[in-house]
Parts: structure tokens; C-alpha cells; sequence
């Protein structure tokens, strides 16, 4: 099992990773409460509920289970509302912890009941997808959609761990393992060039699972949102580097109501477009959108921009929470590694490209 350490001073946090660690889940478990609750959905828990179930019971812990149906068009306020039901009829108190055992939806919506129950109960991330063990379950943003925009509604609220164990990934469904491979690759354009290289060399072996692989990629992964979250735990500036490829993703997503791709797939959508978008601004050259390109390919992840009408596009962003009025904030590449965040980004340059697309 590999260990880091998120410094948030009295909110920092350990991330485990390594195998095997759902049937000891109570071991990590901070401060053991009396009564947990787990929110879950329905394949989660018939994969793994009933070894978390026991491994909660087995140490004196008394667990409760809700379920919330798969899918980003069910983190909304009225699913997070039928997690309030729950906690509400069962009497749960402050002192409750809740336990986000899933991928991104379960975790953004869990984190987002726990800052909000009672004014804050504490709360552990159990990711079991890909994407949320190297993205969402890290760094404390918690949200539920709105149909005008995703994750409008939402707070910076911390767990008290993230146990992530690679056993879940032998289960993943190849859509979602390929969808964390997106943020995996967006964490070498923004900070690391040695393991966007090592992507690049090591294709088959991660398609296939090879153990070794993925330990370091999530391993390093972790590691560089650890370091950016310690340094802007807000987002008041630096980690915006975490949005690359975000801005036209959550657009892609918002424009397609959310059914159509999932947030790793429009992820890499945006990053494609925003080294497109780089390389006409005069910020990087061709060599560096085709390396990420071919690399998103290569892991048979969508990289063209579906067909709407660009305005639709610059108006959707500019409904983005990061958006500053109706300037458009863009993370933009000047190569594998070194990247710029842009404040304003002209209406008139994301149309060309969007047109060009």
C-alpha cells in the first residue's frame, strides 16, 4: 500500500493506494464513529457493499446504505435530497460519517450532503473508478449539477481520507477505465512531461491492467493534484491549471444534457480543442497538439468537438463558474509540460477554431 499526505494544516489527509484495501476499510477510518453511512449506487454495492458492510461490522461500526442511480444526470439537488431523507429518518447526528463508495457522481454528491448535513459531518472517498481515484475524490471540491451549468452548486469541503483500491479496477467497465486515463494525460501536459512519456510507451500495458503501471500512473497522479491542491486549496488562482481541457469539456457536457459523453470523454474533447485553440493563439506549435491528440487517441478516447453552433459553445462557457463576467478563462499549452492560464481568452478565437473544428 502506497501513502500520501494532502498538508491542509488541521484538514490534511492520507490517500491510500494499493490492493486489497475495501475488506480492511475500517482500519482507515479516522476517529471511528459509532454509525456510517455509505452512499453508494446500485452495482457498487452489488460488487462490494457486502465487504464493506462487514469489514464496518467486524469493528463495532454500525452501517447504513442509500442508493443513488449511476450517471452525471443523477448529481442533482433532488438526489442529494433523497441522501438528506435518509440521514434525516434514520436520526443521524453530527458525529455521523458518511462514506462515498463509487466513481465521480457518488463522490462530488456525497461530499456535497456531508458539507451541507447539519452544517458539516465528516466524510471518507471511497473512488472506484479510475477517474475518481486520480481526480475527483482529491482536493475537497464537492458539487451537484444545475441544468444551466455542472457543479453550480456546490463547496470546498475536505474528507478525512480516500482509500483507493486498485481492486476496482478490475471490474471497471473499459469506458471508464479509458475515462481516467483523460485526467491521467491532462496531468502530464500540466506539470509532468516524464509521465505523459510514459503513457506514450506504455499503451498496451495500461489498456491491459498491468498492475505495476497502474500504480504509478495513479501514484504519480495523486501526487501532482496533492501538491497543486496544498498550494490553492481554493482555487483562488494556481490550481486553475487543474481545468485543462475543462472549460469546453463541461460545455461539451452541458450542450449534450449530460447523456452523451462522460466527463473523462469530454475531457479529452477539451484538451484536443484547447491545444488546437493554443496553436492558434501563437502559443505552441502543431507537433504538440498532434502528441496530445495521438495520445487520447490511442487510449480510444474522443478528441473532435461535436457539431453545434460555436455561439452556443461561448455562451454555455461563459456560464462556467470560472468565467469572470463573459470572459472566458482557458488553460492553455505551450508544450508537454509547461502551460499558461489565460484570463480572457477572445469570443472570436474560440469561433474560429470551433469552425474549423
Amino acid at each position: 500500500m502506497k501513502r500520501l499526505r494532502i498538508d491542509l494544516g488541521d484538514r490534511s489527509y492520507d490517500i491510500l493506494i494499493g490492493r486489497g484495501l475495501l475488506p480492511r476499510l475500517a482500519e482507515f477510518i479516522p476517529q471511528r464513529p459509532r454509525r456510517v453511512v455509505v452512499v453508494t449506487n446500485p452495482e457498487i454495492n452489488r460488487l462490494y457493499g457486502a465487504s464493506v458492510r462487514k469489514s464496518l461490522e467486524d469493528s463495532g461500526i454500525e452501517p447504513g446504505f442509500v442508493e443513488i442511480p449511476e450517471g452525471e444526470s443523477h448529481k442533482t439537488l433532488g438526489d442529494a435530497n433523497r441522501v438528506y431523507d435518509f440521514l434525516l429518518q434514520g436520526h443521524y447526528d453530527r458525529k455521523t460519517l458518511l462514506i462515498a463508495l463509487g466513481g465521480g457522481v457518488i463522490g462530488d454528491l456525497t461530499g456535497f450532503v456531508a458539507a451541507t448535513y447539519q452544517r458539516g459531518v465528516p466524510y471518507i472517498q471511497v473512488p472506484t473508478t479510475l477517474l475518481s481515484q486520480v481526480d475527483s475524490s482529491v482536493g475537497g471540491k464537492t458539487a451537484v449539477n444545475h441544468p444551466a451549468g455542472k457543479n453550480m452548486i456546490g463547496a470546498f469541503y475536505q474528507p478525512r481520507a480516500v482509500v483507493a483500491d486498485l481492486d476496482t479496477l478490475d471490474t471497471l467497465p473499459e469506458d471508464e477505465f479509458r475515462c481516467g486515463l483523460a485526467e491521467i494525460i491532462k496531468y502530464g501536459v500540466i506539470e509532468d512531461p516524464g509521465l505523459f512519456s510514459y503513457l506514450e510507451e506504455h499503451i498496451d500495458d495500461i489498456l491491459h491492467l498491468d498492475s505495476e503501471c497502474l500504480a504509478h500512473i495513479i501514484q504519480v497522479s495523486c501526487a501532482i493534484k496533492a501538491q497543486v491542491v496544498e498550494k490553492d486549496e481554493q482555487e483562488a488562482s494556481y490550481r486553475m491549471v487543474l481545468n485543462f481541457g475543462h472549460t469546453l469539456g463541461h460545455a461539451v457536457e452541458a450542450l449534450t444534457h449530460y447523456n452523451r459523453f462522460k466527463h473523462g470523454e469530454a475531457v479529452a474533447i477539451g484538451m484536443v480543442f484547447a491545444a488546437r485553440l493554443s496553436e492558434h493563439l501563437g502559443k505552441c506549435d502543431s507537433g504538440t497538439v498532434e502528441r496530445i491528440k495521438g495520445l487520447a487517441s490511442a487510449f480510444g478516447l474522443p478528441v473532435e468537438v461535436p457539431r453545434f453552433d460555436s455561439q452556443a459553445y461561448i455562451e454555455t462557457m461563459q456560464r462556467d463558474k470560472k468565467a469572470q463576467g463573459e470572459h472566458i478563462r482557458f488553460i492553455l499549452v505551450h508544450s508537454v509540460g509547461t502551460i499558461e492560464i489565460a484570463d480572457s481568452v477572445p469570443p472570436s478565437a474560440l469561433a474560429d477554431v470551433l469552425e474549423k473544428n
